[in-house]
């Protein structure tokens, strides 16, 4: 392994890097790329720099990052905002997806390593980390109140302090949604949304913008519990905060994020060697060892810090009934939120 597992498993690597945002907000409209490859990605900055900064030591390529909210960026990318994107890096399986249209052909080198039912079938969305949704609870204001899953949402002591972000901007709350609809559905998603229902009368009006905002607020004690995905709460316990994992009782999709190169992309050959890097053993090695992600690769174990995945009351969903509801759930999510206001 690499010297730079030290780097990574400090995170000493924590400083912005150029063209990255603190609050995880789309890069502003003056933000420009000065010919260096630019990479747009939702993932929090303690993940993103020990990998960018890596990739640029070794391989001598300047990278831009511009985070923000998956949704936001993908909007970003369609609407072909500057700095034009050339990787799109990070993001869940479930989001991306249906925005295939925006990504370039590659089949990475690291294809055969990668676990079967990881494989990058598509063509162009190269699986990147494996990840699990789960409950972040905050230990000390949850006190007595037993929070095992979903079901545990909607007691009358949680009313307001729950965290959740809008499954429209979030692909990590996007997938929280999807899970609920299987989860509280029995398999149905069609009769989860009596849950979905009950569970956003319980939010009191509550929704977040940023997937940081759940993590954060949680761990920050502004909430008793949110709505998030595995890393965001591994970071904070690993700093030693009063948080805990909750992977819920009905049931967990655990689902991939991807890293895909843009279509038209004037950078293509310096594209497929980030692919080629992120999805490589050494990366996910640290990835896996130091910054809270499980690997998707078969040659790399599962962080001994984090729950087996044995262990997790594992569920599936539908993709190709997700990608074709995605709109009409999004939507009626927004519905069903907006009654609640009233």
């Amino acid at each position: 392994m690499k010297s730079w597992t030290k780097c990574a498993a400090a995170l000493l690597c924590i400083g912005c890097l150029s063209g990255c945002d603190r609050d995880s907000q789309a890069v502003p409209a003056e933000f420009q790329g000065d010919g260096e490859m630019v990479v747009y990605c939702p993932h929090p900055l303690e993940f993103i720099n020990p990998i960018v900064s890596e990739f640029e030591e070794q391989t001598g390529i300047k990278v831009e990052v511009c985070t923000g909210g998956t949704g936001d960026l993908l909007k970003m990318v369609e609407e072909k905002k500057e700095p034009r994107c050339d990787i799109f890096w990070g993001g869940s399986l479930s989001t991306t997806m249906a925005k295939s249209e925006l990504f370039e052909p590659y089949i990475s080198k690291n294809e055969p390593m990668i676990q079967e039912d990881y494989r990058n079938k598509e063509g162009n969305l190269t699986r990147f980390t494996d990840v699990p949704s789960i409950l972040m609870v905050n230990t000390n204001l949850a006190g007595d109140i037993s929070i095992e899953g979903y079901e545990d949402l909607l007691k009358p002591e949680l009313c307001g302090k729950i965290a959740m972000c809008d499954p429209s901007t979030s692909s990590s709350a996007f997938e929280h949604l999807i899970n609920m609809l299987y989860a509280m559905g029995g398999g149905d998603p069609e009769a989860g949304w009596d849950y979905v229902e009950a569970f956003c009368r319980n939010l009191d009006g509550k929704l977040l913008q940023r997937s940081d905002q759940v993590y954060q607020g949680v761990a920050e004690g502004r909430y008793t519990v949110g709505l998030t995905f595995e890393e965001g709460a591994a970071h904070f316990i690993a700093s030693g905060y009063p948080v805990r994992p909750v992977y819920m009782k009905e049931g967990v999709i655990s689902k991939p994020d991807v890293v895909c190169i843009i279509k038209g992309s004037e950078r293509l050959q310096e594209a497929k060697q980030f692919v080629d890097f992120v999805t490589g053993r050494d990366a996910q090695t640290v990835i896996s060892e130091s910054l809270g992600r499980r690997s998707v690769r078969t040659d790399v174990n599962e962080p001994e810090y984090l729950l087996d995945k044995q262990a997790i009351h594992i569920i599936y969903d539908d993709e190709a009934v997700v990608k074709e509801s995605k709109m009409e759930w999004l939507n009626r999510f927004s519905e069903i939120f907006q009654d609640t206001l009233d």
